[in-house]
């Protein structure tokens, strides 16, 4: 009895694999197209969420360019958003595995907590990160706030080599050299003699949280998309219910914290919320559903470079609502952006010579992970149980 029971509650099983075979599945033509648009689309929304996500947050100030409302409590709503999102989606496809749903049992809750632990790690991080992007709102424009955004380009890169064994060749290297070469171009004063706001904000506070801004996004965004490609044969709706379920549990804590801190009721902290404020909810909300398919199904190269791409639609945004100048540094950046993404995507994952070049069908991310843990032995990266990690997951 003791053995069904446990059976039942086994986080993996090969033959109940819906969130990953949804995507890697090619016997039917159609799939193929579905596989394409699916790609399409990750990159098409990831651009409008990012985009909207510092205009509304530049909207939600008030007269005196704060904030009336409590970030705390408004990133604790976007968590608890997610985690209600996730737990429907859970409730109308299932958990992805044999036996009872974690959400009919308390025993099965634990159990799928346990293994998908990992995900705790970069869920503390995005709290950290959820404060300075209202932070950084309050020193820099929505446009800039998203270029200082993307020098994390690098941090991510470094990370990809020591966490996931990702290795980059020279043009790559490159290739994220004028990504950022792009973004710093874009930040130059123009020609002419117009002030720019961003010149005349405090010095120090607007350093300490570009540097977070930095650091504190790549170290979550790389060591999440670990998380999700470790164990690749479960349900990345399970994964993405506890990535929201611990996240809201850590905003949660910081809610509290700072309501004690300012010495006010717990229910105090959600006043000042108006309509703004709950798009900016929903916004946060979906952009952070977005991203898990991106790190579960694609990679985090590919993520930030989506992201950058929404620096364009934030720019436009910014210019039709706030009369933000389009400069030609803007442009010239933009420019070299694109020739960046260029080289990255063209001139990488070709394989050693005299093979044949690499087709992107899976996250090259996932061979790194195969590679690692076939020569280093268990060294703490390893495929999913269960599943073949070399399974394309996104065919053409």
């Amino acid at each position: 009895m003791h053995e069904r029971i446990n059976e039942s509650l086994k986080p993996h099983n090969d033959t109940s694999r819906p969130a990953f075979d949804a995507y890697s599945d090619q016997k039917h033509k159609g799939k193929a197209q579905v596989s394409y648009g699916f790609k399409v689309a990750l990159v098409a929304l990831d651009c409008l969420f990012l985009g909207l996500q510092p205009v509304l947050v530049h909207l939600s100030k008030n007269s005196k360019g704060t904030y009336s409302f409590h970030p705390v409590a408004v990133n604790f709503m976007v968590e608890l958003a997610k985690t209600l999102f996730a737990l429907a989606v859970l409730m109308f496809t299932g958990t992805g595995r044999a036996g009872i749903p974690m959400y009919r049992s308390v025993r099965a809750f634990m159990v799928d907590a346990h293994h998908n632990r990992l995900l705790a790690v970069p869920a503390v991080l995005y709290a950290i990160n959820n404060l300075l992007k209202f932070s950084m709102q309050l020193f820099f424009r929505p446009t800039t706030t998203k270029m200082l955004g993307n020098l994390k380009i690098f941090t991510i890169a470094l990370l990809m080599r020591l966490v996931m064994k990702r290795t980059f060749n020279v043009i790559q290297w490159e290739a994220l050299f004028l990504l950022v070469a792009g973004i710093t171009i874009n930040q130059l004063q123009s020609c002419g003699s117009a002030p720019n706001p961003d010149l005349h904000v405090p010095l120090l506070p607007a350093a300490l949280c570009t540097l977070g801004t930095v650091t504190v996004p790549a170290a979550a965004s790389v060591y999440n998309e670990f998380a999700l490609k470790k164990h690749m044969d479960t349900s990345v709706h399970l994964q993405n219910f506890f990535l929201y379920f611990y996240g809201a549990a850590f905003n949660f804590i910081f809610l509290a914290v700072t309501a004690l801190r300012q010495q006010q009721p717990l229910g105090q902290m959600f006043q000042g919320l108006s309509l703004i404020t709950y798009l900016l909810i929903a916004n946060n909300a979906a952009q952070g559903v977005l991203s898990s398919f991106f790190y579960k199904f694609a990679d985090t190269i590919l993520k930030k470079y989506s992201s950058t791409i929404a620096t364009i639609w934030t720019a436009l945004l910014s210019f039709a609502m706030f009369g933000h100048e389009l400069t030609i540094n803007f442009f010239l950046g933009v420019s070299i952006v694109f020739v960046s993404m260029h080289q990255f995507f063209t001139f990488g994952d070709k394989g050693k010579p005299g093979e044949a070049r690499t087709k992107m069908l899976y996250s090259p991310s996932l061979d790194h992970i195969a590679l690692a843990a076939t020569a280093g032995g268990n060294g703490g990266v390893v495929a999913g149980e269960g599943g073949d990690i070399r399974r394309p997951l996104l065919p053409r």
